[in-house]
Order: C-alpha cells, then sequence, then structure tokens
C-alpha cells in the first residue's frame, strides 16, 4: 500500500515539460478577455445588468448587487483587461485571482442567462490560481528572471484532464434519457435554425439531429479518452475540432468550444506542444535548481485536490435527491453539466389577495421584467419564487403586510402540449425556499395520456 502511495506521488510530482500549461494559459487569457469584452460589445452586459430594475441572484447572494447606472461596463471592462494580463503572464497571480473573483461575484449576481460554461469558468479559474502558468513566456519572467521554469509537476497537467473528463462524462450521462434519445431538443432547435446560411439546408433535414444526438452521446464519452490514448489523439482532435465548430456555428455558445480546443494541449506530450508553439523554448531538461517538494506538502496538495474532484462528482448527482424530472422542475439542474438537453416554454401569470381587504388583483410580470426575465421565470421554480419575494416586500413598502400570491403558470419541455407548472392553489407568499428539499409545490410532469385522462 506504501508502495503504490508513493509511486502515486512520484508519477504526479515528476517534473514534465510545461509548454501545455504555458499555451493554455495564452489561450485561456485571450479567450476571457474575449468573453468579457464582448459582453459589452454585443450588448450582453446593458440587458442583463442595466436595463432589468429586478435581478434575480442566486439564492443567498442577494447582498450582491450590480453597480448602479453604467458600472457594470466599467466592471467588465476590467475583467476584459485582467484577461489580457493572465494572456501576457503579467502580475499573473494577482490577475487570475482578480478575475475569478469578478466573474464568480458576476456570475452569483444574475441567473435570467445561466449557462454551464459561465460556471466551467469559475471552476478553470480556481484551478489556473494554483498552477505556475507564468513560469515561462510572461511578462512576470521578464520582470524577474528568477521564476522562469521549462517544468511543472505532472499533476499541474492533470488536473485539467480530469475536470474536463468529469464535464464531458456528465454531459454524455445527462443525454441518456428518452427525450434526448428521440432527438426531441435537437430536432427543435434545427427546426429554428434552417434559414440559417450554408448549413441551414443540412439542418432541415430528417436524419441530422439522430446523427447529433448520438453522435453527441458518443462524443462525450469516448473524446477525454481517446484524448489520452497516443493512437487515437490525433483522430479525436479532428473530432472534437469539428464537433465544436459545428456547435458554434449553430448555437452560439460563446468561448466554451474554443476553450476546448485550446484545452486539447493537455493531452500531448510538452515536447510536441513545444515544437508547434514555443519553438524558441529550450527543450526541458531537470532542472535542478529547484527544490523537492516535501511528502508532507505533497499530501496535503493531494487531500485537497480529493476533496476538490470528490466534490465535482457529487454535486452534478444532487437532482436524484428530488422527485420528478430534473429537465422540468430544474431542482439539481445548475452545475450539473446537464448541457442543451431541453427546450423549454412557458407563461405565467399572478393573483394578489389581500386578505384584510378581501380585494385580489392580477399582475403581469411584464410591469416589472424584461422579457429575457419573464421566459425564464415562466420555467425557473426558484426565479418564481424569488418574484414572489419581491411583491411581498413591494405591498409591505406600500402599506399592505400580509398579502396572498398565487401563480397562474403553463410550461413545455421539448414541444409537448403546455401543462400547469406551479400549483396555482398554493399561497407562495407563505412558502420558505427549500434549499435541501423538494418544493411540493412544482407540478409533475405529466404524460400525454395523463393530461388526457384528465
Amino acid at each position: 500500500m506504501a508502495a503504490s502511495l508513493a509511486a502515486y506521488r512520484n508519477f504526479l510530482f515528476e517534473r514534465v515539460d510545461n509548454s501545455p500549461l504555458i499555451v493554455f494559459r495564452m489561450v485561456f487569457g485571450l479567450l476571457i478577455f474575449l468573453e468579457s469584452g464582448g459582453a459589452i460589445l454585443t450588448g450582453w452586459v446593458k440587458e442583463t445588468f442595466i436595463d432589468p430594475t429586478i435581478h434575480f441572484t442566486f439564492i443567498g447572494f442577494e447582498w450582491l448587487r450590480p453597480l448602479p447606472g453604467y458600472g457594470m461596463h466599467g466592471y467588465y471592462a476590467l475583467m476584459a483587461v485582467l484577461g489580457l494580463m493572465v494572456m501576457l503572464g503579467l502580475f499573473y497571480r494577482f490577475s487570475i485571482v482578480g478575475f475569478t473573483l469578478l466573474w464568480w461575484a458576476s456570475y452569483l449576481m444574475q441567473k435570467d442567462h445561466y449557462n454551464n460554461h459561465y460556471y466551467l469558468l469559475i471552476l478553470l479559474c480556481l484551478l489556473m490560481m494554483v498552477v505556475p502558468a507564468h513560469h515561462y513566456a510572461s511578462l512576470d519572467t521578464k520582470r524577474n528572471p528568477s521564476i522562469r521554469q521549462l517544468t511543472c509537476s505532472r499533476w499541474c497537467i492533470w488536473i485539467f484532464i480530469l475536470q474536463f473528463w468529469i464535464v464531458f462524462t456528465y454531459a454524455a450521462i445527462a443525454k441518456m434519457q428518452p427525450d434526448w434519445m428521440n432527438a426531441l431538443p435537437v430536432g427543435l432547435w434545427f427546426s429554428y435554425k434552417t434559414d440559417y446560411p450554408i448549413i441551414g439546408p443540412l439542418l432541415g433535414t430528417s436524419w441530422i439531429k439522430w446523427v447529433v444526438a448520438y453522435g453527441g452521446i458518443l462524443f462525450d464519452f469516448l473524446v477525454i479518452p481517446l484524448l489520452i490514448w497516443k493512437r487515437t489523439r490525433l483522430l479525436a482532435l479532428a473530432m472534437a475540432i469539428v464537433f465544436h465548430l459545428f456547435n458554434s456555428a449553430v448555437f452560439q455558445i460563446g468561448i466554451f468550444p474554443y476553450l476546448m480546443i485550446g484545452a486539447s494541449v493537455f493531452f500531448f506530450p510538452g515536447e510536441t506542444i513545444r515544437r508547434l508553439f514555443l519553438r524558441r523554448k529550450p527543450v526541458a531538461v531537470k532542472e535542478p535548481s529547484i527544490q523537492p517538494i516535501s511528502v508532507s506538502f505533497q499530501n496535503g496538495l493531494i487531500l485537497l485536490f480529493s476533496v476538490y474532484f470528490i466534490l465535482q462528482i457529487l454535486l452534478p448527482l444532487r437532482h436524484l435527491l428530488y422527485p420528478g424530472d430534473v429537465n422540468w422542475t430544474e431542482e439539481g439542474h445548475r452545475m450539473s453539466w446537464r448541457m442543451m438537453l431541453r427546450s423549454k416554454a412557458g407563461s405565467i401569470s399572478f393573483t394578489i389577495k389581500d386578505p384584510a381587504s378581501d380585494k385580489s388583483w392580477e399582475i403581469n410580470p411584464s410591469e416589472y421584467l424584461t422579457d429575457e426575465q419573464i421566459s425564464s421565470l415562466s420555467t425557473h421554480p426558484d426565479m418564481v419564487w424569488q418574484f414572489v419575494q419581491y411583491l411581498k416586500k413591494k405591498y409591505a413598502a406600500e402599506g399592505i403586510p400580509q398579502i396572498e400570491v398565487y401563480a397562474h403558470s403553463l410550461a413545455s419541455l421539448n414541444g409537448r402540449p403546455f401543462q400547469p407548472f406551479i400549483d396555482e392553489n398554493v399561497d407562495l407568499a407563505k412558502v420558505d425556499w427549500a434549499h435541501f428539499s423538494p418544493s411540493i409545490w412544482i407540478l409533475p410532469l405529466q404524460t400525454e395520456d395523463q393530461q388526457a385522462n384528465k
């Protein structure tokens, strides 16, 4: 047992060519710069943080509020600058920590535009914070040549491989459910995109949705093992490039496809990456100036990452604690790599009752929310609950402290007929948010036969 642990430690802490880590730092920094700057230029920051008067934060983080006026433009401009600093390796630790904190805060400030790659960026930033990605080809080594190194510990490479392996494995597992296997969401998305230039006619064919649905499962399951295995590495890289560029063209999902293509550097030998991208970099040799790491420190680092990866394995499973279809109830959906599994639509309105005066009136969310927020509200129970909390505070401030709130909602999942989503007999004003138990006021998804028998 002791010999096995020693061999494990030796594998993780052996010095290897750091070229993949250096190249990824440049790619990562460039992409987070483009993500931050693009959010300003495309109007995303204005639409998400400036235009709304109500902001749906993650529950428990209501104290995180967007900066007033156009302050969020400056906020994202600062993140763009920090992204450039990461790319250039300038004050690297400061810039990656700064970007991580700012990005994480902006992620928690809103969930109208939740996207899995926003969460993935947080995780990658956390990993980038602990690796020496600035020890070569950086402005930091110009300022301080003593930190220049040609190698890094092997764990600096493998933590990224493990993270991507978890992401893609869970993405594949999540697809193994009836709607995806019947190509329902894919077919719906493609039906909206047949007018796209060049690829539109392809998306309109009857067979492409089946190729994408089943090819997606196979790709997610196999891409990481095939990239790890030397004999299939180039084939897997070609598959990954085609897969991610297709997704980028069809779904416009930001930097995620290019981030995944860039991450392929971790699967190739450091010497290969050096020859391709860092030709002036000397061949990595053992660097005697690097002091060996003590066994106690090695064990501590292994324990830290073991806890981290155990959490990464468990978090995507939490939806199993809740009854019903997670694609419908949304309970346990976020941070679980359930990517592009559903197409949802809905409508919602509210009835307010004042028990003291026995009066009631209707509320249309469009009086308070943007179109994008209403679209999310109508299919996300946690946002419904948060909107009810806003109404309670609003009417309390107007001298009506004890209101009752009832939601009237219909929703459709993956093209099914619309059906009730929230129990309209439940006074949501009296409901506390259940962090670790199911919300019984979310009505279960019914089959067409169940609806017909009503």
